[in-house]
């Protein structure tokens, strides 16, 4: 029970890696609220572990000040923040990406961490207490062609993970970034621009482990940095690729 008697906003949380880590820190004894621009799948997933669920479009700041004001009135108070709603563009070359999807990816994936910062982060900060964990990608880390804009906002993202740990450290706040290699999510296909057999294999020769990372994988490591176990780890990007950095 890691995260017994703690708070937690979770992303994303309707399908994929944003379940998965709902699922672990309800089983680690948080309470969690799954946060969702699909608000029937939030309550589907808020049902199954026993939390509370809510609709938001985390690129919008009124949306999200929404979010928190219900998870403030639901628990009173919030220990944990997981940034983990994103999306990609199609593999396509970099300047034929339109500049709708340029906007909305940089807005889902990036803008998100700004928003959710400048409304949660006071509260952490009046509290001493807090940590973040942002759903970054191996994408990042080692940039794969056709993703340009997609691999450009993981990027932002991992650095502004460093940025936001320097700065809230004396606040008592933790910031740390996963790093996931792609895995079985509704964002697999658009990674791969299609989904057959040889694709995938070709994807799975890059990763010495052999296999797709799990919700069950992000979960386990979202639990660990998110818990008092990793109270002096803060401003890392963890991989979580089975080596695909390497």
């Amino acid at each position: 029970m890691q995260l017994e008697g703690k708070t937690a906003i979770v992303t994303g949380a309707a399908s994929g890696f944003g379940a998965g880590i709902a699922r672990a820190f309800a089983a680690a004894g948080a309470r969690v609220l799954v946060a969702d621009i699909n608000g029937n799948g939030a309550q589907d997933i808020a049902a199954e572990v026993n939390g509370h669920a809510t609709q938001v479009d985390v690129a919008d700041g009124t949306s999200v000040q929404a979010m928190v004001a219900h998870a403030l009135d639901v628990f009173g108070h919030i220990d944990i923040l997981v940034n983990n709603a994103g999306i990609t563009h199609m593999p396509t070359a970099l300047e034929d990406v339109s500049e709708e999807d340029f906007d909305r990816v940089l807005a889902v994936n990036a803008k998100s961490v700004y928003l959710t910062a400048r409304t949660i982060v006071p509260h952490m900060k009046s509290r001493g207490a807090g940590t973040i964990l942002n759903v970054a990608s191996t994408a990042g880390v080692s940039p794969r062609p056709r993703l340009n804009w997609y691999n450009a906002s993981k990027g932002w993202m991992i650095t502004a993970t460093k940025a936001m740990a320097v700065e809230l450290a004396p606040d008592g706040i933790r910031v740390n970034a996963i790093n996931p290699v792609a895995g079985e999510t509704p964002l697999l296909k658009s990674f791969m621009g299609e989904d057959t057999p040889e694709i995938r294999a070709k994807f799975l020769s890059t990763i010495p482990l052999g296999r797709f990372s799990t919700p069950e994988d992000m979960g386990a490591a979202a639990t660990f940095l998110c818990s008092d176990a990793a109270s002096m780890i803060t401003g890392v990007a963890m991989e979580i690729d089975g080596g695909r950095c390497i």
